[in-house]
């Protein structure tokens, strides 16, 4: 029957990407290191499912460049370089400029800070930067990653562009597997962790790019500047 055929497609498809999710949130917590091999078989049998959308989710991963898929291996996580680092950074840097571009131009202009809509997603996005703040001063690495990511996923949404939205959450997400491999080595993370959420989210709701451009170059040459730090202890 049509129907029994779209909902099994419909579950297999929400198994792929929650196994895609759960193994992304493995790495960013440190439990798979970089580095780490494993089979589908061994991804299959630990989470109870069978292997096809195992297969799948790993498969989605390694296009995401968190794995490396070898044919007669297996996958492993991927290992990132400091210079990796510093590519992910100088490329996340471009396309939040490109959203800021947008905002500055004409094409924003019919996203009216009045309408409610636009003030609802607004203050969502001010609470998810107030959650990563929390996080970031108290130094609760795996909390912030959340809310961090979650943020900017919110924030790109504004911009009306899903493709810079999505290619931005790319970024953020490998830029962290990159980072936390060296951060988790800290014992106290707290005043190391970047806690300008909703500095960012007001500046932009003033319109005020300068400001805004800066708090994100800070960001970016913190953020570069401790990896390298770490990296070379």
């Amino acid at each position: 029957m049509p129907g029994t055929g779209g909902n099994g497609s419909v579950t297999r498809s929400t198994l792929r990407q929650q196994l895609a999710d759960a193994l992304r949130d493995e790495v960013l917590a440190g439990r798979l290191q970089a580095g780490r091999e494993f089979t589908v078989k061994e991804i299959a049998e630990q989470y109870g499912v069978s292997a096809t959308p195992v297969r799948e989710a790993l498969v989605d991963l390694s296009a995401q460049g968190l794995l490396e898929a070898d044919q007669h291996r297996g996958f492993r996580v991927h290992e990132y370089s400091v210079d990796d680092y510093r590519g992910i950074v100088e490329a996340r840097a471009l396309v939040i400029d490109g959203m800021f571009q947008v905002l500055a131009s004409d094409r924003a202009s019919h996203r009216d800070p009045d309408d409610p809509r636009v003030h609802a997603a607004v203050v969502g996005v001010r609470r998810r930067g107030e959650e990563a703040q929390r996080a970031a001063t108290a130094g609760d690495l795996t909390v912030l990653i959340g809310y961090d990511l979650r943020f900017w996923r919110e924030l790109g949404a504004l911009f009306g562009n899903p493709y810079l939205a999505d290619f931005l959450h790319r970024l953020r997400v490998q830029s962290w597997v990159c980072a936390v491999q060296h951060l988790r080595r800290l014992d106290d993370l707290r005043g190391h962790l970047w806690s300008r959420h909703t500095d960012l989210v007001d500046s932009l709701s003033r319109r005020d790019l300068r400001t805004a451009r800066s708090i994100i170059a800070a960001h970016d040459a913190d953020s570069l500047a401790l990896i390298e730090r770490l990296a070379a202890e």
